[in-house]
């Protein structure tokens, strides 16, 4: 039997422990838990397909005779079983029943309830951030929850058994105290609440000893505090305890022992005179200040400082603070310390003695001031190649700045407020020492200032001569008069800007737009700077080719050719040049009218394009072939059946001709092989005036408009054609 017990009851461990969800199965139907206590549980489960009802019953394990039944409808889903016993294993069953009470399923968990509701003993506070309690064991508790309570506020801590403390707490202020039993169920409900108060705040004491035989305190005040009490004694027992009550928030001791170590205790009392915490300090009170301090500055970058012996001074502390606060110290038995020191900086001196007593009141403050520091960090920026304003970060101590410049036996100076200097007239392309001196009321000149050296910028070039190398090559020469210079030449326009450079006295600007003008300049460059730009000399290119040209034939001797604008020109020389003979065209604008052309003749044509200043570009295009010549000798004749033929003499035997006859009664066309010099066309109606043109065709476009047109009449004779009679040219022929 014990064996069985004890497999059971590890069996229920193991259960809790675990707090599984068991599953009946094949149903997916499962209960959960959401709240223990010590005398319920809280459950849900999800509704359950074609359950009408549900069905949950407690039984205590190992307790006999202690169940729970209890019936839900369908839409109920969640439960609190009430009414068990604290600390205690439940079996909970829960099944879904239909409405003829049949169980569709059932799922069975294990949960223990909460130990049982703890009582408080009593809770008082001794330290002004905690409270203390004590009550009575709980059984099945392994734990215990404090809970102090300040309005909305709360702290909770968890101890392991009686007494327990809950810290965090602030002084002086009333709490109610609850406490909760754990176990491995949950947590109890909170017990009856006990109200306790933390005692006040100890009195914080800022202590010092203002003269040998004196103590002086002070403290803020405490929240509810009715007044303090201070204590003090020597350290070592000897003599009698002083002891202060008071409400103020200072006190000063006198009378005392001096070098001599005290103990100071200190406590607040509320209204009803109960004490707070306590704060202990230890403060001793002479030795005597030094006196006959001396400062000097024994070399550069060093302060010595000496005063005189003090009796039962066993060594001394000298504090040397900076003006920027900066403050260091130096411990020694002898009379003096050394320290180092900074230009520019006023020091504020002070010497304390100390021996077992501790430190001496504080003597005389003393100040010394360094001489100016130099500016070394300036630098110079050259507003011209003869002047150079130098700059330079402003100096500790320094109320006056001095500049000098020299090179061979020429000195300029410049004396200013200000950490800047301008100088000027200086020579360009030099060598010049700078040395900036910095100058103050307090302690004079500092002449250990460091010289630098600075060139001054290059002088400016001077352009001899702008030559044309080629068609868009410019070719610059300077005098070149500086020392390790760079030049660069500018040629600056609409265009816009090209640059070429050279470290020699000429370069070479390439790809200029044609057309265009330039204002060319130079300037030399060097690591001391840049130089004044040249005088700009003027730059004209030759204006640009037109990039269209269209040749137009108007008549068998006329062509008309028109182009595009060329930038930068302002007349246009046209030329259509062949072996038969030449024509040109002299014009301001854009298109030309060009006669004594030769049909049939292929021409060179070129193009000159002739600036204001009368600069010239020639440019060249495709060749151009004018028209065929147009037919001479046409004629009409009648042929039978209402025919008529078009002669003519060709001018070229390989050439094919077209013939068109217009008139009001129709239009018709023939075009015959190549090599003939007539064209037939039949059923030409009769009593009509036509208009009779032969063209030669060509495989460039449509045939010519400007060949002859000559007029004929062909009158009827009964039905068929009759007379074909000429009535002369169009006319509408000329130019």
């Amino acid at each position: 039997m014990c064996g069985a017990k004890s497999k059971s009851l590890a069996f229920t461990g193991l259960l809790l422990n675990c707090l599984e969800m068991i599953f009946s199965a094949n149903t997916g139907f499962s209960v959960s838990l959401y709240d223990v206590t010590s005398q319920s549980i809280s459950l849900r489960w999800p509704k359950f397909s074609g359950a009408s009802s549900y069905r949950v019953t407690a039984t205590a394990v190992n307790t006999v005779g202690h169940s729970l039944l209890a019936h839900f409808s369908d839409v109920t889903l969640k439960a609190t079983l009430t009414s068990l016993i604290p600390n205690t294993v439940y079996a909970i069953q829960a099944e879904a029943i239909d409405k003829n009470g049949i169980i569709l399923a059932e799922t069975q968990i294990m949960q223990s309830t909460a130990p049982d509701i703890p009582v408080i003993d009593q809770a008082y506070s001794k330290l002004s951030n905690s409270i203390t309690v004590e009550w009575r064991a709980v059984p099945g508790a392994t734990s215990y929850m404090l809970t102090a309570q300040d309005g909305d506020s709360f702290i909770e801590t968890v101890v392991k058994n009686s007494p327990g403390t809950v810290t965090g707490l602030k002084p002086a202020t009333l709490y109610r105290i609850t406490i909760r039993s754990i176990n491995s169920g949950g947590k109890s409900q909170p017990s009856p609440f006990r109200k306790a108060k933390t005692v006040l705040a100890a009195p914080i004491l800022s202590v010092s000893s203002p003269s040998c035989d004196s103590i002086a305190l002070s403290w803020k005040a405490v929240y509810m505090a009715a007044g303090f009490s201070v204590s003090l004694m020597r350290s070592d027992g000897l003599g009698r305890m002083l002891r202060e009550n008071t409400t103020n928030t200072s006190l000063i001791f006198t009378n005392l022992d001096p070098g001599t170590l005290y103990t100071i205790k200190a406590y607040a009392w509320n209204a009803n005179g109960m004490p707070g915490d306590d704060f202990t300090y230890n403060q001793r009170t002479i030795p005597c200040a030094p006196v006959n301090i001396s400062i000097e500055e024994d070399e550069l970058g060093h302060l010595l400082v000496s005063w005189s012996s003090v009796s039962f001074g066993h060594y001394y502390v000298v504090f040397v603070k900076s003006d920027d606060g900066l403050e260091v110290h130096c411990n020694t038995s002898y009379t003096q310390c050394h320290f180092q020191s900074d230009c520019g900086f006023t020091y504020f001196i002070s010497v304390f003695a100390y021996n077992k007593a501790g430190q001496s009141p504080l003597g005389d403050v003393f100040n010394y001031t360094t001489a100016p520091c130099c500016p070394s960090d300036f630098r110079a920026v050259f507003v011209s190649s003869d002047t150079v304003r130098v700059t330079w970060a402003p100096v500790r101590g320094a109320d006056l700045y001095e500049t000098r410049a020299a090179a061979w036996s020429t000195v300029v100076l410049c004396n200013d407020t200000a950490p800047a200097c301008t100088l000027s007239a200086l020579q360009c392309n030099t060598r010049y020492h700078i040395t900036v001196h910095s100058f103050s009321e307090a302690r004079g000149s500092n002449t250990s200032c460091a010289p630098k050296h600075v060139a001054t910028a290059p002088c400016s070039p001077e352009i001899k001569n702008v030559s044309k190398e080629g068609l868009s090559v410019i070719s610059v020469q300077w005098q070149s008069n500086n020392e390790d210079a760079t030049y660069v030449v500018t040629a600056r326009g609409e265009a816009g800007l090209w640059h070429c450079t050279s470290t020699g006295s000429s370069c070479t600007l390439t790809d200029l737009p044609c057309g265009s003008a330039f204002s060319v300049s130079a300037i030399a460059r060097s690591p001391a700077g840049q130089s004044l730009p040249s005088y700009s000399v003027p730059l004209e290119m030759a204006p640009c080719c037109p990039n269209d040209l269209i040749l137009t034939q108007v008549t068998q001797s006329v062509t008309n050719i028109s182009w595009s604008a060329g930038k930068g020109a302002q007349t246009y020389v046209t030329t259509l040049e062949s072996p038969k003979g030449q024509a040109k065209c002299r014009t301001l604008q854009n298109y030309c009218l060009l006669g004594c052309i030769t049909c049939g003749t292929n021409y060179t044509v070129s193009l000159k394009a002739i600036s204001e200043t009368g600069l010239t570009s020639s440019c060249t295009y495709q060749g151009y072939s004018s028209s065929a010549c147009c037919p001479s000798g046409v004629k009409l004749y009648r042929l039978s059946n209402n025919g008529i033929r078009v002669f003519w003499q060709a001018s070229d035997e390989t050439m094919n001709y077209s013939t068109d006859l217009h008139g009001s009664k129709g239009n018709f066309t023939c075009t015959p092989r190549a090599g003939r010099s007539h064209c037939d066309i039949t059923e030409i109606p009769c009593g009509d005036v036509y208009t009779v043109v032969v063209a030669p065709l060509t495989d460039k476009g449509p045939k010519l408009t400007f060949c002859p047109k000559k007029i004929y009449s062909v009158t009827c004779s009964g039905s068929s054609v009759g007379m074909v009679i000429y009535r002369g040219k169009s006319n509408a022929e000329h130019i």
